[in-house]
């Protein structure tokens, strides 16, 4: 029987996550309040932030970034919670 969860991302009850996601508090509270498909729109956000940023993810200021737009784009908290990430202007 699948999980099912209020998710905070979408807004609405949605099937939940197979297993949590993230280490420690945090990836239990994502795991109890994320959908499959808000996690799923996390991770498309975060590729982009790191392609747009150049981050890398063995890099510990890149983590740390990652993890506060994270917090961000999933409980609309933290310090970017008002400045959504938004991609740079296309080259032309």
């Amino acid at each position: 029987m699948t999980r099912v969860v209020s998710c905070v991302v979408l807004g609405r009850e949605a099937p939940g996550l197979s297993r949590v996601p993230y280490p420690g508090e945090l990836g239990q509270r994502i795991f109890d309040n994320v959908s499959e498909e808000g996690w799923k729109q996390w991770i498309e956000q975060q590729t982009m932030i790191i392609n747009e940023n150049g981050l890398s993810t063995m890099d510990p200021t890149s983590l740390q970034l990652l993890e506060k737009h994270m917090l961000s784009f999933l409980f609309k908290e933290g310090e970017l919670a008002d400045q959504p990430f938004r991609p740079p202007a296309a080259k032309k």
